[in-house]
């Protein structure tokens, strides 16, 4: 940040609440100066610079934090956020999504095993309640940080045999190859979460803070094949879509 206040970045008194005024410059500067990841100055290095008491800078900071344009690190100070990347809703791997983006992508298998599903799962699978399906685990990193955890479920009678798969690299390739299943159809819901220890822990964040989650249950030929959920976090993604008019059709069943 720039080390003196110009006239266009200075706090005055008038009808505009100064910690206002103070966020506004906080941001134009992080906005203009600052790469993600940057430290700013102290709470009271900026109260100095900009003559206000540090009420007013932690309240400025507080809101900056909110909209996600700053983060808080227990002990190391506060700095410029890393920009979320943008998830869009379409049918791809995240190996093929972040080659696309230009990372790498790197897949740890935490779990592997034939295991009886929820009743939803397998009647999303089209399976009988007592029967067994493939549970998947894998945590999903990005140029070594980690982004996602999936805990998926996969009809043994379409891909027998899938722990023989290698599970660290694309699975959707490998259904390709060697099962000839191109998965052309899905159905996604999307909500917000807190994340509980256990996902906090794989992701490297606190419990509580933000995740992105998406349930898709996905089809080859119309037929049911994964029904995977898939904690985002909160900090690295927004969800990106394309709206229009068209009325969707009334759905029933699997898709």
């Amino acid at each position: 940040m720039a080390q003196t206040a110009t006239t266009a970045d200075r706090v005055v008194d008038g009808p505009t609440p100064k910690h206002a005024q103070l966020r506004e410059i906080l941001r134009r500067s992080i906005e203009r100066e600052l790469p993600p990841g940057s430290p700013i100055p102290s709470e009271r290095e900026l109260a100095e610079r900009y003559r206000v008491s540090r009420l007013t800078v932690r309240s400025a900071i507080g809101k900056l934090v909110e909209e996600g344009l700053l983060t808080r690190a227990r002990g190391k100070g506060t700095f410029t956020a890393t920009r979320r990347m943008e998830l869009q809703l379409y049918l791809m791997s995240f190996t093929d999504d972040m080659r696309r983006r230009g990372l790498t992508p790197a897949t740890e298998l935490l779990h592997c095993a034939l295991e009886t599903p929820p009743a939803e799962t397998a009647g999303a699978l089209g399976m009988g309640v007592r029967e067994q399906a493939y549970r998947l685990v894998r945590r999903r990193r990005a140029d070594g940080i980690p982004l996602a955890v999936e805990r998926g479920w996969y009809h043994p009678g379409r891909v027998p045999g899938l722990p023989d798969l290698d599970l660290t690299s694309s699975l959707y390739e490998q259904l390709a190859q060697r099962y000839d299943l191109r998965l052309d159809h899905a159905r996604q819901t999307v909500w917000s979460e807190a994340a509980d220890r256990e996902t906090a822990r794989l992701l490297g964040i606190r419990a509580g803070d933000p995740l992105l989650v998406f349930r898709r249950v996905s089809s080859a030929s119309r037929v049911p094949v994964e029904d995977m959920t898939s904690w985002y976090r909160g900090d690295r993604y927004e969800v990106s879509m394309q709206l229009d008019r068209t009325v969707p059709a009334e759905h029933g069943g699997n898709p």
